[in-house]
Parts: structure tokens; C-alpha cells; sequence
């Protein structure tokens, strides 16, 4: 177990944004056993930080005991034609990709590429290319800080929604491991996502091999700035900044109205229709690349959804930037956008 002695302060060093100012105290939990120690030793507020790539953190820092997840290891079961797969919450999540590609899993290989650690997973239900992991997640493991105890709880019990879970700005649950279900199978699950099955060459509900779906979805995903790349300042973001506005019919068919053309839309749960936040913040003339009056930051140069730190911004300049695009998101289309990261210390 780690302390300040041998961490840096500095939680812009823990980002993927690299923004954000200093923690009053950070400590490192390797083990599982190590992060329960610590979640129920330490009084008051506890904030958890594993890949940091879903975190907007304020410039003024975290007063609080900021907990560095580096907890690895991943544990295959075998069952009758799948497998439970069981991993620690601090493992990079791309590598359980790579894992199950090259052993034959099938069930998130369309999620290849997504950065941040396995424990993450759950609370954002984080999802890409027509798949998302509440499909396959079997149990989350936790402490329930409320009650101190350590608990295996079932998908159905997690909440999963679009971006969401009961993990979700939620502090009463710390995620200390994810077991999976997966199928064991040479071939990805059917294709759902229209993007990617022309980029497979495929139709929508085929299926390709493991390594050449995730092969095509790494290419896409590269090619809008979505995989880390310390070289190229595209990729220091947290991803998609907006979730994609889920709206009902009504609201849908005004949008339509309001736009004058149909944008690109996807059904929903309901009756509800999801529609593109990218395509809504490039027409209300936000397009790659733009900055504004906002010093170091910029929308990427490849995908309008992603706001960046071009090395010289702050977390302020980017909240900005950000309150600029939903304000005119909301005057152009009388549409309200969300942030999809956990905002800390600071709101939109």
C-alpha cells in the first residue's frame, strides 16, 4: 500500500484529460484485500481513481483521500460453451479485451479500445459499437460502505442504464471486481452497429472473427481520436464529452421540425428515439477543432463529441468550453445536452 511519500499529488498525472489540481492525500490499493482496508479505515469522504479517463477534476484539487485503483488479475471458470471471466477492478480494460479476444470469448470485443480500467465498466455501463456491458456482466462485486461488508451483486441489481448504474455518483459502493459471461466462440457477436459492419465489409447481424472485429473497431475508434496516443493531443480527453440526448417521440418529430431534416437517430427503450449529439453540436456550428474564447482547450480535430486539453488547459477553460456547446445546442435545437464523465469538485 502506497502513501503521498511515493505518489504524486498531482491528479492531472492520473488523467487521461490531464487536467485537474492536487489531493489532500492519495494512497495506492494493488490488492483487493488492500482496497477494502482502506475504504473502511478511512473516515470521510474517499474519492476512487483508477484509469481516470471518465473523471473531470476541478483545478482546485480533491479535498478528500483520493484512492489509486491498481488492483490486477484476471480468473477464467469454464462452463458448458462459455466461460465466467473475473477480473480486478484496476485492470486496464483493453487488455480483458485483448484477453478474451485471444481466447476465444466472445461478448466485448466491440468494446476494444475504450480506455480506463475493468471496474469502470459497471458504473458508467459503458458501451460502443452496438455493444455495452450490461449485457454480459454476470455479478459486480463491492463493498457497501454503508453496511462494511463485501457483496456479489447481480446485473438485474446494478441499474444498468444508458451511461448509468447505481454505482454511478454513488459513494456507498466501492467496485472491487466484474465477472463476466461470455460465449466461447471463434466469431464476435452479431454485428449491430451500422458503422462498423461496413467497415467489416459485413451486414448488420453477421458475425466475424474475434481478432477482426476488434481490429476494425481499434481503426474506427483511432481514426476519431478515441484511442490514447500520448503523441497525438486528439486522444487527451475522456472520450465522448455528451451522452447522446434520448428524447421522447414528441420531442423527436419538434427537433425534426426545428432542423429541418431528419438527424441520424437510433430507436430506444419506450418509444423514445436516441439521437447523435456529435451531428447536434457540429449544425449549432460548433465544428472540429473549435476553441472559442477557451485558452489550451479545443473540440477535437477528429470527432465534435470529444473535448480536449491541447497541453496548456485547465479544468475551468474546459467546463467553458463545454457550457458554450450545450448552451448553443439548447438555442439551436431546444435541446439539452449532459455531460457523460463524472464531473468533481466542479458542475456544468
Amino acid at each position: 500500500m502506497g502513501s503521498d511519500a511515493d505518489n504524486s499529488l498531482d491528479l492531472s498525472r492520473h488523467t487521461t484529460l490531464g487536467l485537474g489540481g492536487r489531493a489532500s492525500r492519495l494512497v495506492t490499493a494493488t490488492h483487493q484485500h488492500e482496497l477494502v482496508e482502506i475504504a473502511r479505515a478511512t473516515p470521510g469522504d474517499v474519492f476512487l481513481l483508477a484509469g481516470g479517463s471518465n473523471v473531470v477534476i476541478a483545478d482546485s484539487g480533491v479535498d478528500a483521500t483520493v484512492v489509486l485503483i491498481r488492483t490486477t488479475g484476471i480468473s477464467v471458470t469454464p462452463e458448458d460453451g462459455r466461460a465466467r471471466v473475473t477480473v480486478e477492478a484496476g485492470h486496464p480494460w483493453d487488455e480483458v479485451v485483448a484477453f478474451c479476444v485471444a481466447e476465444g470469448l466472445s461478448g466485448i470485443e466491440c468494446l476494444s479500445g475504450v480506455p480506463g480500467s475493468a471496474g469502470a465498466t459497471p458504473i458508467q455501463n459503458v458501451g460502443a459499437y452496438g455493444q455495452e456491458v450490461a449485457e454480459t456482466i454476470q455479478t459486480v462485486r463491492v463493498l457497501d460502505r454503508q453496511r462494511g461488508v463485501v457483496l456479489d451483486l447481480a446485473a438485474a441489481d446494478c441499474g444498468f442504464a444508458y451511461r448509468t448504474s447505481i454505482f454511478k455518483n454513488n459513494d456507498r459502493y466501492v467496485v472491487l471486481a466484474v465477472t463476466f459471461a461470455l460465449e466461447r466462440s471463434p466469431l464476435s457477436a452479431p454485428v449491430r452497429y451500422a458503422e462498423l459492419a461496413r467497415s467489416l465489409g459485413v451486414s448488420p447481424g453477421d458475425r466475424v472473427p474475434l481478432a477482426q472485429a476488434r481490429q476494425a473497431v481499434l481503426a474506427l475508434r483511432a481514426g476519431k481520436g478515441m484511442v490514447l496516443d500520448p503523441s497525438d493531443p486528439d486522444t487527451r480527453s475522456v472520450g465522448s464529452f455528451f451522452t447522446n440526448p434520448v428524447l421522447s417521440a414528441e420531442a423527436f418529430a419538434a427537433l425534426v421540425d426545428r432542423a429541418g431534416t431528419t438527424p441520424p437517430h437510433w430507436p430506444g427503450l419506450d418509444g423514445t428515439v436516441k439521437v447523435s449529439a456529435a451531428w447536434l453540436i457540429e449544425h449549432a456550428g460548433f465544428g472540429k477543432g473549435y476553441a472559442g474564447d477557451h485558452p489550451g482547450v479545443a473540440i477535437s480535430s477528429k470527432h465534435t463529441l470529444a473535448l480536449t486539453n491541447r497541453g496548456t488547459g485547465t479544468t475551468a477553460a474546459l467546463l467553458g468550453l463545454a457550457r458554450e456547446i450545450r448552451d448553443g445546442v439548447l438555442k439551436a435545437f431546444d435541446v439539452r445536452l449532459y455531460p457523460e464523465p463524472v464531473l468533481v469538485g466542479c458542475s456544468l
